[in-house]
């Protein structure tokens, strides 16, 4: 393919292909149709004309390309003929060569050059007024005023929930990906345990399990970006947070550990997360760890078809109540996965919460992740959480960690 560099519209936007092909994409041409398709069928259904993504998630789930933001805006906009990713001009031609179908590229020679081509596609592509679907729960004020000053005659609508559902339910392909990547989270769980000694720091013993995963992935997806796999170890105090990152902290003899370990694959996020001790463990801390292996266990169990969420997490508290370890509880029970990751894609309509309605159905992946917290001073100090993912199946559920938990496994010795 010759080099392609064409420069429009007074050097506001340019198609770049820069002589490169379309790399190998992370799933199917059937499966990324299918995708569109039933956006597509959605749009047609509420008399939707076009839809603006601007999340890191939704452009990914339905373009297969992960944008590197640095505070300039992406989009993807989809009609019922057009489908092209909106992209920044210090990216070159790697958007065009992730995406799915088309790419425009905007340059930054004018400020408003992000709108200038989103107003373009969806000009070139036929829309001229209607309703034009959007993410309330991405889009900030400054771009929804700027999107309704660049096309007046739109109607803004909300699009967000309805996307957000259909990702809930995936794929053959999709839970192809996630089961590599609990595989691959299980690797970076035995590397982090190989690293763990005391007088070592947190963030050594998380440099090894990120990369024995990240050469797994790279191994195991060969055309991937290699990028946003991270390891979360905490010793001590810093278990407090399961969000806590990996510190200076040299681990102690007798600490209390937690293992967290997240492979990226193509905007997939999978994680596994276990409770540790090295070398030994007091009493309390062992009843406690016992306690939320119980809550554990219980949970794992209570996964199946026709659950609902909030059920789920009633059975769970009482089992926490009966140990006076209710208060402790620092999050909910469990949560959807897919293109995810801690920075954007939450699928907030499929977690294990109290206010959560939704009843689990074949298809959809979710965790099951019990954590306590009991703070430092008191017996027992530190935070405790296990974590499994299972695939919800026709019958039951498949847990898909193969990571061992519990204090007859998890206790380290040296």
């Amino acid at each position: 393919m010759k080099n392609m560099v064409q420069i429009t519209d007074l050097e506001r936007t340019k198609i770049l292909q820069n002589g490169g092909q379309k790399v190998k994409p992370t799933f199917s041409k059937e499966e990324m149709t299918r995708r569109n398709t039933l956006l597509r069928e959605y749009m047609a259904k509420h008399d939707i004309g076009a839809v603006v993504f601007t999340s890191y998630h939704n452009i990914n789930y339905y373009s297969d390309f992960l944008y590197t933001s640095f505070n300039r805006s992406y989009a993807l906009v989809v009609t019922q003929d057009k489908h092209v990713t909106v992209s920044a001009n210090i990216d070159a031609g790697m958007p065009w060569r992730r995406s799915f179908d088309e790419n425009i590229v905007y340059t930054d020679w004018k400020r408003d050059n992000f709108l200038y081509a989103v107003k373009k596609v969806l000009t070139e592509a036929g829309f001229l007024r209607g309703r034009l679907g959007i993410e309330e729960d991405h889009m900030t004020l400054s771009l929804r005023r700027q999107l309704e000053d660049a096309l007046p005659t739109a109607v803004l609508t909300d699009v967000s929930q309805a996307v957000m559902a259909q990702r809930m339910m995936k794929s053959e392909e999709e839970i192809d990906l996630i089961k590599n990547g609990a595989r691959i989270a299980d690797i970076g769980g035995a590397a982090v345990v190989e690293a763990i000694r005391e007088g070592v720091p947190e963030y050594e013993v998380a440099l090894h399990g990120t990369e024995a995963m990240v050469r797994e992935i790279a191994r195991t997806y060969p055309h991937a970006e290699l990028r946003d796999t991270w390891v979360w170890f905490q010793s001590g105090i810093n278990t407090d947070g399961a969000h806590n990152w990996a510190t200076s902290r040299k681990v102690q003899r007798g600490d209390i550990l937690s293992l967290n370990c997240f492979p990226m694959i193509a905007g997939y996020y999978t994680a596994l997360e276990r409770t540790l001790f090295l070398e030994e463990v007091s009493d309390r801390h062992l009843e406690l760890w016992e306690i939320n292996c119980k809550v554990h266990r219980r949970g794992l169990e209570l996964i199946k078809p026709g659950a609902r969420c909030m059920d789920i997490a009633a059975e769970l508290n009482d089992i926490y109540r009966e140990h006076n370890l209710l208060a402790n509880r620092t999050f909910g029970y469990g949560h959807s996965f897919g293109v995810l990751s801690h920075y954007y894609g939450r699928e907030a309509g499929l977690e294990l919460r109290e206010d959560i309605e939704t009843v689990l159905k074949p298809g959809m992946v979710i965790s099951m992740e019990p954590m306590i917290m009991i703070p430092e001073g008191e017996p027992g100090a530190g935070g405790y959480r296990e974590h499994d993912i299972l695939v919800i199946t026709e019958n039951g559920a498949e847990n898909i960690t193969k990571f061992p938990f519990g204090p007859e496994y998890n206790i380290i010795k040296r």
